[in-house]
């Protein structure tokens, strides 16, 4: 197949990208820049700004559209910041379907990244793909987002909406930035650390998205997190384990909240989200418990793949 993927230089994005082209596929890469570790079998084009449609050559032929790119959650949000994570993704997201009704060849799929975000904090309350929505801003941000990916319906494109969890993996996201501090025996949980957290290991994230773009009946809603989501105090525990440290340091949530102000909600927030779409597709967790999942993504000599 003929693939677009836009965030084709992020953590994920250059996963996939190396993913589908070693499955056989052609992969034309959109990003703000060309990265310098792009594959050289990969065709590029920049898309330097969201606020505008991508080059039509990008999308020219292409059978399916794999949408990643937006601003990063994981910073201190200013009013500007809050800005451009919504307008990254919202208008992005509509930018890129007005792009794909003017081509001639439309492709069949658009896989469109979405978040677990759109449930807000729900303490212990079990989250499937067709449970409702909160109302904090990062709710609101991602119900839009999935609407501008849904109009792609009208044309005739089947979309999936790949709700991401805590994606997982060693040379990047949020592990990587966990990391140190866990090295210097100074980890510990968020908060209560009772908060539960929906995590994902990037080879099923990589694999999730391969299986969705080859199966027809995979469509709407789908929940990338394992089945078996745990507290954050268990998280940290698994963790401490994994690199034989001790985590005996909690952060208060008066501290996160002077670190990273209202994102500081983000970490603290409770989602125990259940895979059932993806489950009853019939794809296969490979890693569907934390302990195993971080182990191999931190033994020694490991890739992190």
């Amino acid at each position: 197949m003929n693939i677009t993927v836009t965030g084709a230089t992020g953590f994920v994005g250059a996963r996939l990208t190396r993913a589908l082209l070693d499955a056989g596929h052609t992969v034309h890469a959109l990003a703000r820049q060309r990265p310098t570790n792009l594959p050289a079998a990969a065709r590029f084009s920049a898309w330097p700004s969201t606020e505008e449609e991508p080059p039509p050559e990008s999308l020219s032929n292409a059978d399916a559209v794999i949408h990643l790119a937006g601003e990063p959650v994981a910073q201190r949000w200013t009013p500007e910041i809050k800005k451009r994570i919504r307008s990254s993704r919202v208008d992005g997201t509509r930018h890129l379907v007005n792009a794909l009704s003017t081509q001639s060849h439309r492709p069949s799929v658009l896989i469109c990244a979405s978040a677990i975000g759109i449930y807000g904090s729900r303490g212990d309350e079990i989250l499937t793909d067709k449970s409702s929505p909160g109302d904090d801003f990062l709710a609101r941000v991602v119900i839009d987002w999935e609407k501008a990916a849904a109009l792609a319906e009208a044309l005739g494109i089947r979309v999936v909406r790949l709700r991401l969890g805590v994606v997982l993996g060693k040379d990047g996201g949020a592990l990587a930035k966990m990391l140190p501090p866990f090295r210097l025996g100074l980890g510990g949980r968020l908060g209560s650390g009772l908060q539960w957290t929906s995590w994902i290991h990037i080879d099923d994230v990589i694999n999730l998205t391969l299986f969705a773009l080859a199966n027809d009946g995979v469509r709407g809603a789908v929940n990338a997190t394992a089945p078996e989501p745990v507290s954050n105090s268990e998280f940290t525990k698994e963790l401490a384990s994994a690199i034989h440290r001790p985590a005996i340091f909690p952060v208060p949530k008066l501290a996160l909240s002077v670190m990273f102000g209202e994102m500081a909600s983000v970490l603290l927030s409770s989602q125990r989200v259940i895979p059932d779409a993806a489950k009853s597709a019939g794809f296969d967790f490979q890693y569907p418990k934390l302990g195993p999942a971080l182990r191999r993504l931190l033994m020694e000599g490991s890739e992190g793949q």
